[in-house]
């Protein structure tokens, strides 16, 4: 019996080459103890982390820091993104244990800062925002100095339902806006790129205190012109921090990598994000949504400081 295909609607694509990545990109490999023991704790559990099942190229380095990106769910998401390595298909039925899988694995592996996200799911009536909250509440009941950060779906035609999310005590809300909106129809067909900014929007409008982020990737297509158009509509928004990172195509089915970028390039989007107003900007060949998180908290909070320190007192 043949296997199921990872990426049923890629089957039938055209193959794109893959390009020969530069000597700028190269993941750092780390032999470390404490990156078993994380891979331990996850497969204990059962648990789906993004690092996995995205294939993203810090998982060494990031496991051997103790820093998993749990992705809640299950495994199979319902939109087929032309960049993503996750698999697509008809998911199963939530786990309700999850909630107290997720809490215990913090609590193992001793984090000081943990991202939660999850895959898409337009099959639920409310894209699984309730599930969301149930792991963030059980996460910060049993890890109460955890800071906790969520990267969510778009929550699309689902009305209000990202409100349940922020309902929930965490400390950051994340949700990539991955392209320029002229790329959106082939690079993620399944999402709009204004409603992905009205997310971001609303979600500081419920909750001022909660730090927003969002990411981008280049390589796709897009030009310079339109990535700093992207950076305008982010701060528009009340966007606190960028990501900016080179594109890596998973395999010769997933969206052609036009090119990469030279690290000098990175530096220069950073410059000019940070004359935007974001309190925070990652720019770098392999920042990823979630890389170094712990440590961008960290700075994202002293940055806050500074600028409240700053403004004229009453």
């Amino acid at each position: 019996m043949s296997q199921k295909p990872r990426h049923p609607e890629k089957v039938n694509k055209p193959i794109n080459p893959i390009k020969k990545k530069p000597e700028w990109i190269r993941s750092k490999i780390v032999d470390s103890q404490i990156f078993f023991q994380t891979k331990k704790v996850v497969n204990q559990n059962n648990l789906v982390t993004v690092c996995q099942e995205a294939n993203c190229p810090n998982i060494t380095e990031c496991w051997s820091k103790k820093h998993a990106t749990f992705m809640i769910m299950g495994d199979t998401c319902t939109r087929a993104c032309a960049f993503c390595d996750v698999k697509t298909g008809k998911p199963g039925d939530l786990d309700i244990f999850e909630p107290a899988k997720i809490a215990k694995a913090v609590k193992n592996l001793n984090l000081k800062h943990v991202v939660i996200t999850s895959v898409d799911r337009d099959d639920l009536d409310d894209g699984g925002s309730e599930h969301f909250y149930k792991v963030v509440k059980a996460t910060r009941e049993k890890n109460p100095k955890t800071s906790i950060e969520v990267l969510t779906p778009d929550f699309l035609r689902k009305g209000n339902a990202y409100k349940k999310v922020l309902e929930a005590d965490l400390d950051v809300f994340n949700h990539n806006i991955e392209t320029v909106p002229r790329l959106y129809t082939t690079v993620r067909p399944g999402a709009r790129y204004f409603a992905s900014l009205e997310l971001l929007k609303n979600a500081k409008k419920s909750n001022k205190k909660v730090f927003t982020k969002s990411g981008i990737m280049v390589g796709l297509g897009e030009n310079k012109d339109e990535v700093i158009q992207v950076m305008d509509d982010l701060r528009s928004a009340e966007v606190d921090f960028i990501t900016i990172g080179q594109y890596l195509q998973p395999s010769p089915k997933h969206h052609p990598l036009n090119r990469y970028y030279h690290p000098d390039e990175f530096k220069d989007f950073e410059q000019i994000a940070k004359t935007k107003g974001f309190l925070l900007v990652s720019s770098s060949p392999l920042t990823r949504s979630s890389y170094h998180a712990d440590e961008d908290f960290r700075k994202l909070q002293d940055a806050r400081n500074k600028q409240l320190e700053c403004l004229p007192h009453q």
